[in-house]
């Protein structure tokens, strides 16, 4: 779900190599289904499959419109190709630091409210689609301690851990070592300190390591469900290390234009899933092993749909106006 900058390369050759490959034969169970009015794409990852539900099933909620889910795109990349081609039309989860430096090709951008302006205004630009504002949370990289740890060295933000510096063990995720602009060399840039003790080691494995007592302090994912599962706190990022990775479904304009209801469904979303409810949405599928559309299922329900959200449409229009690069709202 993050744009790891090593793999850029890599991606890029599929941006030439896919397309090609894709003008004679679509994408694994994609295409092909005429009867489908809106169809939404989602990754592999448990996160964009919770997301791609919760989008799925709120659009028939509110709608009569057939609506089906793609969940074997394992990419931003992919996930884009597959809307070039016009074989998904909605995308359940985005993410504005992944889109800038990788699909938009741009710098990465500090600031939260820049970066999500900049990704709609580019992405209707370029392919007239609609960036909708973020769900509410943001999925970046985050360093975590145990609650036990935090309290026993008032832990409260990143460059709290200065103190504790030479006394510490960190366990990193590998690729943020050599990683450029936000890895280990730009964290002594701005919060002008190191670890005495590093150990890269895989994303996945960090979260154990925490919590048996093996590390002190790891970087991890913020969203993921670990974090509830093991207690852990995560740390402000108060120097903005981390570009933001705000989340947001994405719509193309012509599905919109066909079916409003559907860009009215969406918007209900907008601002309903903070950080600690993906936490626990991540939670339940991972390590409850509850499926992703029962999960997505529950977290409607429970919320009624968002039945009692109205969607202002003047609201809509403004979003519009802005993404399309008129006027601020």
């Amino acid at each position: 779900m993050r744009w790891h900058d090593e793999k850029i390369k890599k991606y890029l050759l599929i941006f030439i190599i896919l397309p090609i490959f894709l003008t004679s034969c679509t994408l694994p169970g994609i295409g092909g289904n005429t009867k489908t009015s809106v169809v939404v794409a989602t990754g592999s990852n448990t996160e964009r499959q919770i997301l791609g539900e919760v989008v799925k099933q709120m659009i028939e909620h509110d709608t009569e419109l057939d609506v089906s889910l793609i969940t074997n795109l394992s990419s931003s990349v992919l996930n884009h190709i597959a809307m070039l081609k016009g074989d998904v039309n909605v995308v359940g989860a985005m993410y504005t630091g992944t889109a800038l430096s990788g699909e938009l090709g741009m710098d990465p951008i500090k600031d939260p409210k820049e970066a999500e302006k900049v990704v709609m205004e580019e992405y209707y630009k370029r392919w007239e689609r609609y960036w909708y504002p973020s769900f509410g949370f943001d999925n970046t990289y985050a360093f975590m301690v145990t609650k036990k740890f935090a309290e026993e060295n008032n832990l409260k933000t990143v460059s709290d851990l200065e103190k504790i510096k030479d006394k510490t063990k960190v366990g990193v995720d590998t690729a943020w070592i050599k990683r450029e602009g936000d890895g280990y060399k730009a964290f002594q840039e701005i919060y002008g300190f190191s670890f005495d003790t590093v150990y890269p080691m895989d994303i996945g494995l960090v979260y154990t390591a925490l919590a048996s007592g093996e590390m002190d302090v790891v970087l991890g994912y913020s969203t993921d469900g670990k974090i509830s599962s093991y207690d852990l706190v995560v740390l402000e990022d108060d120097k903005r290390l981390f570009p933001p990775y705000d989340c947001s479904p994405v719509a193309s304009k012509a599905i919109v234009e066909k079916y409003p209801e559907v860009e009215e469904s969406i918007m209900k979303l907008v601002g309903q899933i903070s950080s600690e409810t993906m936490q626990e949405l991540n939670r339940q599928a991972d390590e409850d092993l509850i499926m992703p559309s029962v999960v997505a299922e529950n977290f409607l329900k429970e919320n009624n749909y968002f039945e009692d959200v109205k969607v202002d449409k003047n609201k809509i229009k403004e979003y519009k106006e802005l993404a399309e690069g008129g006027k601020n709202v």
